[in-house]
């Protein structure tokens, strides 16, 4: 077996996530693009993830956006900043159907996620409308939730979550509008709801910006009975990114 592997590595040598440079292992990036990708790491906002100036004082702290946004999940943490390689890297698996930075992906995330998992927990993906899945063809969500499911040996479920109502690309919208757009606009699969009844549910998405598609996500999970919700995202947005 090791020799196949080895000989794997001549005939298709691994290839930086980003750059496509030769790197020693698969799924990684070299050390330009590493040094350059805006990783998360030191004091963050407990409820989303994104960095805060400053060193933790042993309590939880929270961006100028939570304070002034009341979230309906708990807590949450992301692995990237929306910014240069890291919107590179989202825009990669969303649309360039680069399906290789999953695997990073989810190792990040899985890094990140760390304060928020408990043996209770249940990963769930954001879920797309039909119409979308169609065009797109896949949901990068549910990919890095069932990534992470491996990295971390939780429960995944795949489906948890339905969306119903088909909505407009909330690209361009004020917060306000992204909220009022997704009023009731995700809804815990029928079938499903036994799963979540009394779980703290980590809700996984590829990024979040005002929070709205993970706020309907989270009180759809609510509303169904569960215990905790809590949010994590391979990338947020940061307003000095």
């Amino acid at each position: 077996m090791q020799a196949f592997q080895t000989a794997l590595q001549v005939v298709y040598p691994a290839r930086c996530t980003l750059c496509g440079c030769h790197v020693e292992s698969d799924f990684g990036l070299c050390g330009p693009c590493w040094r350059d990708t805006p990783f998360i790491a030191g004091l963050v906002c407990d409820a989303c993830g994104v960095p805060l100036p400053g060193e933790s004082g042993g309590h939880a702290e929270h961006c100028d956006d939570c304070l002034s946004v009341a979230r309906p999940w708990s807590r949450g943490r992301s692995a990237l900043v929306y910014h240069e390689n890291g919107r590179k890297l989202v825009l990669a698996l969303k649309h360039g159907d680069r399906h290789d930075v999953v695997h990073p992906a989810a190792l990040w995330m899985a890094r990140a996620a760390q304060p928020l998992l408990t043996r209770n927990t249940l990963i769930a993906p954001v879920p797309l409308h039909w119409l979308r899945m169609l065009k797109r063809r896949f949901n990068q969500s549910a990919l890095l939730a069932q990534a992470l499911a491996r990295e971390t040996t939780l429960p995944v479920c795949p489906d948890l979550l339905i969306r119903p109502k088909h909505t407009r690309p909330l690209k361009g919208m004020g917060a306000e509008e992204r909220h009022a757009m997704l009023d009731s606009a995700i809804r815990v699969h029928p079938k499903r709801r036994a799963e979540l009844i009394g779980r703290t549910v980590l809700l996984v998405d590829d990024v979040m910006t005002s929070g709205a598609t993970l706020s309907a996500a989270a009180q759809a999970c609510f509303s169904a009975g569960a215990q905790d919700v809590r949010i994590l995202t391979l990338a947020r947005t940061a307003k000095d990114a």
